[in-house]
């Protein structure tokens, strides 16, 4: 559909809201309105019982206050977040601050088949759509309409509007899960936006009203500006977005360089011509764990394989999915000590099928030390080929179903 050059360029982002959890809260709704963190283990499975008061089945399920390890969290309902803990926090922290809270391991494929399941059902409605990630994605609204809409009833925001409440209704249908999304003029406000009306938010925010609605907001907000630029900003008086819109450039440039001070003022007046990429290439496919306990390469040697052989499947399966096949295997290692080693090996052709995969990552650590325990294992496959690229290249290429 063609654009009129007056039309408003209009970018939603959609967020999920606390998606994993939210994944988990469909599996076991007993949980809905209670404090549930996601990052435990295989051993933190919910188990069924039986209620000794009624003799009904039940399940069982795992306490922060039981916990024991170095894993972290994963994300956490709403409800959990009220007591102080939340993504990327220690488990251990968290079992402190929130010891009566639920723990619930991860289960990825789960989160997996909902993320394609809300992707899909949003591109049934706007297609051009930019993927960011297993929970979110920007959406470009310019022009869009739903069917039946005549484009002179109405301006571009309302009809937006409309198209946003569609798709949030098209991803409860799909998944049964809640989205927040914001419409802004870009991907920037957008995404600032999408998190000011959480859960289940519908934001819409013209230009007349990122001064009310952004720039009371801190610094730390801006997608770009992490803790150290943070604090350094705020010591220089600009805490808050609004503070940082009205900065002087060569004061900012002084203590951050030319090109991230002219950012800077860019972010915080709302400037952002990035356009919705709805076509990017993956550079590389990858999985890897954190163990909750160190493990050692010998003694542990069962486990270790265990975890080494699943990481290879979970990425053959990305790999299908995707339909691409790689040439570089590598692999991924952290160390008690905390360091971190990686080896690789570039085959000949391209392979996506889990044997190949783990054959060549396994090659890789033969050429790595294993007298520490190990933290953090991992598998990437890169090189990537769209699959008919490597047939062409290869004569075939095998997935695993």
């Amino acid at each position: 559909m063609p654009v009129a050059p007056s039309t408003p360029r209009l970018v939603a982002h959609l967020d999920m809201d606390a998606f994993y959890a939210s994944v988990e809260l469909l599996r076991y709704p007993e949980l809905r309105g209670l404090p549930v963190v996601i990052g435990g283990g295989r051993r933190h499975q919910p188990e069924d019982a039986v209620d000794p008061a009624t003799g009904k089945a039940t399940r069982r399920f795992a306490r922060l206050s039981g916990y024991a390890g170095r894993g972290v969290i994963t994300t956490a309902t709403y409800e959990a977040r009220a007591l102080g803990v939340g993504s990327a926090m220690g488990l251990m922290k968290a079992a402190r601050l929130a010891p009566e809270a639920i723990l619930l391991p991860a289960d990825f494929d789960a989160y997996h088949r909902a993320s394609r399941a809300f992707k899909e059902a949003v591109r049934a409605i706007a297609p051009r759509v930019e993927d960011r990630g297993i929970d979110e994605i920007y959406v470009d609204l310019t022009g869009a309409r739903l069917p039946g809409h005549d484009e002179a009833e109405d301006d571009p925001w309302w009809r937006a509007r409309d198209v946003a409440r569609a798709l949030k209704a098209a991803v409860r249908d799909a998944t049964g899960l809640s989205c927040s999304i914001a419409v802004a003029p870009n991907k920037l406000l957008a995404k600032i936006a999408s998190d000011l009306d959480k859960p289940d938010g519908l934001t819409m925010l013209p230009p007349r009203e990122v001064p009310r609605r952004i720039w009371p907001l801190p610094v730390r907000r801006i997608n770009g500006v992490g803790p150290k630029a943070a604090a350094k900003l705020e010591a220089m008086g600009y805490g808050t977005i609004g503070e940082l819109a009205d900065a002087g450039l060569h004061r900012l440039a002084t203590q951050f360089g030319p090109h991230y001070a002219a950012w800077l003022l860019d972010a915080a007046n709302g400037r952002d011509d990035r356009p919705v990429v709805t076509e990017s290439e993956p550079k590389s496919v990858s999985r890897e764990t954190t163990f909750e306990h160190d493990l050692h390469a010998k003694r542990d040697r069962d486990t270790l394989s265990r975890i080494f052989t699943g990481l290879c499947e979970r990425v053959a399966r990305d790999l299908a999915r995707k339909g691409y096949a790689g040439r570089t295997i590598g692999i991924k290692l952290r160390y008690d000590d905390f360091r971190t080693v990686t080896r690789d090996v570039t085959l000949d052709v391209a392979v996506a099928d889990a044997v190949s995969i783990r054959r060549a990552a396994g090659a890789c650590l033969k050429r790595v030390p294993l007298d520490r325990r190990l933290r953090l294992l991992g598998v990437r496959v890169g090189g990537l080929l769209h699959v008919h690229d490597a047939v062409a290249a290869r004569g075939d290429v095998s997935f695993d179903d």
